[in-house]
């Protein structure tokens, strides 16, 4: 009984980072269609280029990417999914929020730390509060050290 518990939880210790990567990556692909979408869109009506006078467009398509995430991670986490695969789909709004914050603040480093810090706190609090299993604060350490060596090597997404 022990030997099967202690292989399930190298198993989500595996599974958390692999599978979460992956999904992250797939959500990364998603974001650049739906911008590629969404521009194809727009251009039909007004014209976008490198010389577009339009400054609020891309960080635009950025915030409404990240509440399409958020928005599905609301229903994922209202689902019966099993904890092990919340905590894998916990790595996408984490570093959604990570990325689009450090694009919005790269001239600024230390409000990266700040409003990042702040954020991955109140998200363990949350986890905390709600009394979730172990598996989502690995997962929110997971990303929040993959996010934070990110900003440390320069590391440009």
């Amino acid at each position: 009984m022990l030997k099967k518990n202690v292989l399930k939880i190298i198993a989500s210790l595996i599974a958390v980072p692999v599978f979460g990567m992956i999904l992250l990556n797939v959500a990364f692909l998603l974001d650049a269609l739906y911008q590629s979408v969404v521009r194809t869109c727009v251009g039909f009506f007004i014209p976008l280029g490198p010389d577009m006078k339009i400054y609020w467009f891309p960080p635009l398509m950025h915030i409404s990417y990240l509440v399409i995430i958020l928005v599905i991670t609301f229903f994922v986490f209202r689902s019966k999914l099993a904890a092990i695969y919340k905590a894998i789909f916990m790595i996408v709004p984490l570093a959604a929020i990570f990325v689009t914050m450090g694009m919005f603040l790269y001239q600024w480093p230390y409000a990266v730390y700040s409003v990042g810090g702040m954020v991955f706190t109140g998200v363990i609090y949350m986890l905390y509060k709600t009394k979730k299993p172990w598996i989502y604060f690995y997962s929110a350490a997971f990303i929040g050290a993959i996010m934070l060596m990110v900003q440390l090597l320069g590391v440009e997404i």
